[in-house]
């Protein structure tokens, strides 16, 4: 599929896929939507939640341009947070495309931690900074096995509407096994047929305003 750079209303870069007319982020902003949708509602939510944890565990499907795993690890230094982050991606981006991408200039990222995050080997834990430690899996989502793992999954998949097969029952019973109790599922999509789908293997959900440019979004939760 052809891919390609385009920028987001809040000077951030994201990857469009031009035959689905489909992006990685929010055309409103792709740094805007991952701050308010993974770090404030998913990984803040976790820390002030999740009884004596300064120790959380993340999953995230869909590890794309690494946009949602640079800001845990800056929200790791600004809150004092041990992180282990599990990134998921079937089709990694190419060193083309992640030198087009300006995060390290917006955030004001002082060292070569975006780099190291993609520079790091897949199938291998790397220790990026003191407070976060990254593992990258190329694998499809269906193939996710894991039991009791994970405090926060960041379900950050291309959407329903072009690709429904992700957003189905049988994945997200995946997600709420990977999950540890009261562990949290966050995304952008608020769809009718993504709320059943997450009701139906047992999650509690939560539809919260979105970020800039969507009414809302989901948040659910392992009871």
């Amino acid at each position: 599929m052809q891919r390609k750079i385009i920028t987001t209303s809040d000077g951030s870069k994201t990857i469009q896929i031009e035959e689905w007319n489909e992006q990685y982020h929010s055309v409103h902003g792709a740094i805007q939507e991952a701050n308010h949708v993974y770090i404030k509602h998913g990984l803040l939510f976790c820390n002030q939640h999740i009884p004596a944890s300064n120790h959380i565990s993340v999953l995230e499907i869909g590890f794309g341009t690494g946009l949602n795993a640079i800001l845990s690890l800056l929200a790791s230094e600004k809150h004092n947070l041990n992180i282990d982050y599990f990134g998921v991606e079937a089709f990694p981006i190419s060193k083309e495309e992640l030198i087009e991408l300006n995060y390290s200039e917006l955030l004001k990222i002082k060292n070569s931690s975006f780099e190291d995050i993609h520079n790091s080997a897949w199938e291998t834990s790397h220790q990026i900074t003191e407070m976060f430690r990254l593992t990258k899996q190329k694998k499809f989502f269906d193939e996710i096995t894991d039991d009791n793992c994970f405090d926060v999954i960041y379900f950050d998949a291309f959407g329903p509407r072009v690709q429904p097969e992700l957003w189905t029952e049988t994945i997200f019973k995946k997600m709420y096994k990977a999950l540890r109790p009261y562990g949290v599922l966050v995304t952008y999509s608020c769809k009718g047929s993504v709320k059943r789908a997450l009701k139906s293997v047992g999650f509690t959900i939560e539809r919260l305003e979105g970020p800039p440019g969507k009414r809302h979004m989901l948040r659910a939760i392992k009871r």
